[in-house]
């Protein structure tokens, strides 16, 4: 083990504490250089926990390293997840507080609203299309706890994969009525082009990256439930903001999601 009995909690609340009073913080793995994927797993679940005893609900999954261009720069073979609570739902018409966060950066992605439960370690995209009610336009705000953004993959994941903030756009469709592996994206801010990409950088299809969450998460007993929200993978590169600035994501023809933050 990387870490002792008891290190587990410290570095939990050296995370959460680090959130909470919006400061960076060195990455875990200075203290700890030989922590495996299970127990940053195993972190992160404590990390949840801990918000959910002071409050906090569980609402759904976020995907990271959905890319495999990123895969290979980051020199691995599969995705990432993190949680998703009820206090990182933001809304397009009210404001995003800037001073709450860190080192804020938005992502463009495919939301997912899940209308059955799904579980298992052979599920496959059309399963998660079955179950799948509707898919929105989506906004991830990413806020990664260390500092200058910089961290291997066991931080991250420990971190709960720089998860902050999300906002969904108001047009819910049914993932049937259009081509979710041929969506096209343009995120602009303040009116001027930041960056463009396709759903197909989500491992080829959108549905295919909730499938690989609903398999790894089937090798521990867990799964997607009714209602859950997964945030399927970032289709571009993230873009960076600051307080002023404003945001607009437009989805072909899933509509658009925008957020200004103050």
């Amino acid at each position: 083990m990387a870490i002792t009995q008891g290190a587990d909690l410290e570095i939990v609340e050296y995370l959460l504490s680090a959130e909470k009073e919006r400061r960076e913080v060195t990455k875990i793995t200075d203290k700890y250089p030989n922590l495996t994927f299970e127990e940053a797993y195993f972190l992160q679940e404590k990390l949840i926990q801990q918000k959910e005893q002071e409050g906090a609900r569980r609402i759904g999954l976020k995907l990271g390293l959905t890319s495999k261009a990123k895969q290979e720069m980051m020199g691995v073979h599969e995705a990432i997840y993190g949680y998703l609570t009820d206090d990182m739902l933001a809304f397009e018409w009210a404001p995003l507080e800037f001073n709450q966060l860190i080192h804020p950066k938005a992502e463009p992605e495919i939301a997912f609203f899940i209308g059955e439960d799904l579980q298992g370690t052979n599920v496959t995209a059309a399963d998660v299309l079955s179950v799948t009610q509707y898919v929105a336009p989506a906004i991830e705000i990413i806020d990664s706890r260390y500092l200058d953004f910089k961290f291997t993959l066991v931080d991250v994941i420990a971190d709960n994969c720089s998860s902050a903030r999300f906002v969904i756009g108001n047009k819910w469709m049914s993932p049937t009525s259009l081509n979710l592996a041929e969506l096209g994206m343009v995120m602009s801010k303040n009116g001027e082009v930041a960056t463009v990409g396709a759903s197909a950088a989500v491992l080829g299809h959108p549905a295919t990256s909730v499938a690989w969450a609903v398999n790894k998460m089937g090798g521990i007993g867990k799964g997607l439930k009714k209602g859950d929200i997964v945030l399927s993978g970032a289709i571009s590169e993230a873009i960076a903001f600051q307080p002023g600035d404003s945001i607009h994501s437009q989805f072909a023809e899933l509509g658009s999601v925008s957020f200004t933050c103050k």
